[in-house]
């Protein structure tokens, strides 16, 4: 009795832990020219960051306030990034995870360049 109850509960468990058609993962492709504008839309972004934190007005505020309106000034450029994902028909949730990222990454570097210079100049050696 304890055989046949042990081996049904191992049934059911196979059949519950095997996956659906629905959340099995699917390979997308992206082509070259794809690849490229997404690359693109990326250099723009990070070129925008690079342009706001030169301002002087971003250099007289508290580092983190000043790096949160760079990054809220350069947010169309990650919006263009997400019609190039959209038109080429990665799934939403994947376009975002990838934007989510590139706001972090770049979100950390701009805010570590904003406390080197605020540094730098409390220490009387600005940078030029």
């Amino acid at each position: 009795m304890k055989k046949i109850l042990f081996l049904s509960l191992l049934l059911s468990a196979g059949t519950a832990l095997s996956d659906d058609a629905k959340n099995e993962w699917h390979n997308t492709t992206l082509s070259d020219a794809t690849i490229e504008k997404i690359q693109a839309a990326k250099y723009e972004y990070k070129k925008c960051v690079g342009g706001e934190m030169q301002k002087l007005a971003y250099q007289e505020q508290d580092t983190r306030k000043a790096t949160d309106a760079i990054m809220k000034q350069c947010e169309p450029f990650l919006a263009k990034m997400r019609e190039v994902y959209t038109d080429a028909e990665v799934p939403g949730v994947i376009a975002d995870r990838h934007l989510k990222q590139i706001r972090l990454q770049t979100t950390r570097e701009a805010l570590q360049g904003m406390m080197f210079s605020e540094a730098a100049r409390k220490a009387g050696n600005q940078p030029q």
